[in-house]
Order: C-alpha cells, then sequence, then structure tokens
C-alpha cells in the first residue's frame, strides 16, 4: 500500500512531468495583433436625437448623383451582380414623394424613370438591352404585399433567374430612397432607448499590414419603438453613431412589423450641401440595402455645392405618366386576380420584377 505521503509526491511529480512536457510543446505566445481600440466621445440620448432632428431639417432635395447598383439576388450562393454606375437625377420632398430618373452616363439616355408619392409608385423600363420587348410601365401600392404575385411571377417564367439582358434598374422601387434621403425626425409618440456597441472592422485608409488597419470602433445605439395593434412595443428605426473623432450618425436601420430589417441606410464621408454653406455635415454617399429586395444602390453627389435644398415641387411632378406608351403593368390588378381566384399570371418580363 503506497501511504498518504508518497500518494502526494507522486501527484506533484506527475503535475511538474505534465507541466514540463507541454510547456515544451505548446507555446502561449500569439503572433496574432490585437485590434485598436478607438478612443470614443460620450453623448447623452437628448444630443442622439437632436443630431437625428438635425437631418431630418432637410425637407426638400434636388441632385445629380452617381448610381452603383449590386445586385444580391444570388447571395445565398456566395456570388453578386455589380453593376456600372449610372447618371440620376434624384427630387425628394416631404414626406415622401421621390423622383428618380437613371441615365447612361455620358450619352445621357434615359435607362428609367420612376416616381412615388408616398403611396403609389410608377417605374417606366426605357432602356432594356436592346431587344425592346422588356420596356414596361410598371405601377404599384408602396405598402402592398406582392409576395404571392411575386412567387406566381416567377413559377411563369421558368426558374425565375435573373435574365443578363434586361437592365438591373428596372428592379428598383422608388420609395426605398425616401427615408434614406429625408430622414424622418423623432417624435413624441415613440420611445427611445439608448445603448453602445464595439465593432472590429478594417480602417481602408490604413495600409494593409498596418497595426492600425484592424480596429475597434465604438457606436452608440439609438433605437425608436412604436407600438403594434396588440399595444406591445416594437422597434420602428435603428440609428448607429459613431463615437470615434466626434458623433456622426453612419447608419439607420428600419424595421417592418415583424421587426425584420427593411432598409439598412450607410451614410459616409460628411460635407458641405448646396452654397449658402448652412447645410454642413452632411453624408455625402448614401448607401441602401434591401434586404429582401436583395440589392443595394450606392448614392454619390456628383456636385454637392449643387444640391438644391428647400424648393417646393408640385405634387404632380411626383406622378410618372406614361408619355412613352409603354405597355403597362398593373401590379394590383394582377393581385386581385390572382386573389380572386384566376388563373396563373401570363408570363411577366422580368424587368418588372417586384424588388
Amino acid at each position: 500500500m503506497i501511504r498518504p505521503f508518497y500518494s502526494s509526491v507522486v501527484r506533484v511529480a506527475l503535475v511538474v512531468a505534465f507541466a514540463a512536457f507541454f510547456s515544451g510543446c505548446i507555446s502561449v505566445k500569439d503572433e496574432r495583433g490585437t485590434p485598436t481600440l478607438l478612443k470614443t466621445e460620450e453623448a447623452t440620448l437628448a444630443f442622439l436625437r437632436s443630431e437625428v432632428d438635425r437631418f431630418a431639417r432637410v425637407d426638400s432635395l434636388r441632385a445629380k448623383m452617381d448610381l452603383k447598383f449590386e445586385d444580391n439576388s444570388f447571395a445565398q450562393f456566395g456570388s453578386k451582380e455589380v453593376y456600372r454606375s449610372a447618371d440620376g437625377e434624384v427630387v425628394v420632398q416631404r414626406p415622401a414623394s421621390i423622383y428618380l430618373k437613371v441615365q447612361v452616363p455620358v450619352l445621357k439616355t434615359d435607362v428609367a424613370q420612376m416616381t412615388s408619392d408616398g403611396e403609389k409608385f410608377r417605374v417606366a423600363v426605357l432602356q432594356d438591352g436592346g431587344s425592346g420587348k422588356y420596356k414596361k410601365f410598371v405601377m404599384g401600392t408602396n405598402n402592398a404585399d406582392y409576395t404571392k404575385l411575386q412567387r406566381e411571377i416567377d413559377l411563369a417564367n421558368g426558374d425565375g433567374t435573373i435574365r443578363q439582358n434586361v437592365n438591373a434598374f428596372a428592379n428598383l422601387r422608388p420609395q426605398h430612397f425616401t427615408d434614406a434621403m429625408l430622414v424622418r425626425p423623432t417624435g413624441g409618440e415613440h420611445t427611445y432607448s439608448m445603448s453602445s456597441t464595439f465593432l472590429i472592422e478594417e480602417d481602408q485608409k490604413q495600409q494593409k499590414k498596418s497595426p492600425l488597419r484592424i480596429v475597434n470602433r465604438g457606436y452608440y445605439l439609438l433605437d425608436e419603438f412604436g407600438h403594434n395593434a396588440d399595444g406591445e412595443l416594437q422597434i420602428v428605426r435603428r440609428f448607429w453613431f459613431d463615437r470615434v473623432g466626434g458623433i456622426r450618425l453612419a447608419r439607420q436601420q428600419i424595421f417592418d412589423a415583424r421587426g425584420e430589417i427593411e432598409s439598412d441606410i450607410v451614410y459616409g464621408r460628411e460635407g458641405v450641401l448646396g452654397d449658402t454653406g448652412e447645410h454642413k455635415n452632411l453624408p455625402l454617399e448614401i448607401v441602401v440595402t434591401r434586404p429582401k429586395e436583395k440589392y443595394s444602390m450606392r448614392l454619390t453627389y456628383q456636385v454637392p455645392e449643387k444640391v438644391m435644398i428647400g424648393n417646393q415641387f408640385p405634387q404632380e411632378a411626383f406622378v410618372l405618366q406614361n408619355s412613352w406608351n409603354l405597355e403597362e403593368v398593373d401590379l394590383d390588378k394582377m393581385l386581385r386576380e390572382l386573389n380572386a381566384g384566376s388563373p396563373t399570371p401570363r408570363p411577366v418580363p422580368e424587368a418588372s420584377r417586384l424588388q
């Protein structure tokens, strides 16, 4: 029998042996760099709300913009389609009116025109890659749910894949950009909460091998809540404020009734819009991502000092007329026929996909 004393000695010896063995085989040194924790600034909830309201003081805007469209329809397969830039003319006015014209650069040929008066949208597809058979005048309701109709259209079109010769801008809907460019003010009917978070990011301005390339950046989150039909709180919007080198509104997320992200809007570097000097520290670039519709659009002001702010436009400017006599596609009518039990809709060109 091993006495308790010798048993303890054996245990200690085994521990020392294992420690010596593993210390020779495993190095605890980690060569990987730690993300640089950037210094953050402080702010209050009231200040964050005042920044949102400062953006909201822009009540109308007219500008020439560069548009960059990215089709994410096949993101689940690890691929995406990025299209060349187009020229755009944008007019937006509160509460939710927008006119958008897309043109081929240099030639200035119209690709598409679209409007929304806050309730209805209209899209004229004027160029489709040459064949002409996809040119349509599409009409619909902003808040309508066309999911069922889209499913039927995809079946009627075979596998529903996106044809390369159809201009990608036909998938846009004008109302997707109103809240991005004309931020809605905060209001007393909503409840607000403030929190903070940190994200590990790659600073593109630093050299690839620089120790400052990977950073840990701090953000404030301002969440806006409303009430649903049952009186329960539900998130409406979330604002991200960059806390490094000041407090800057960097992102806005808009949620649907189910709490899913409807629009994810990123605001780029800030500058001065217009030539009056009144509209400082506003984004010169806006990226709108629509996860459900599977696309992103980057909007960049071509000449920021020529942006017109504060002009009032007649409401008829936001109701596009079919002056080209294009074949009309009434999505609301198609949806009513489908719900009434009519036969499966006839094949609809991809130009009228319900994005």
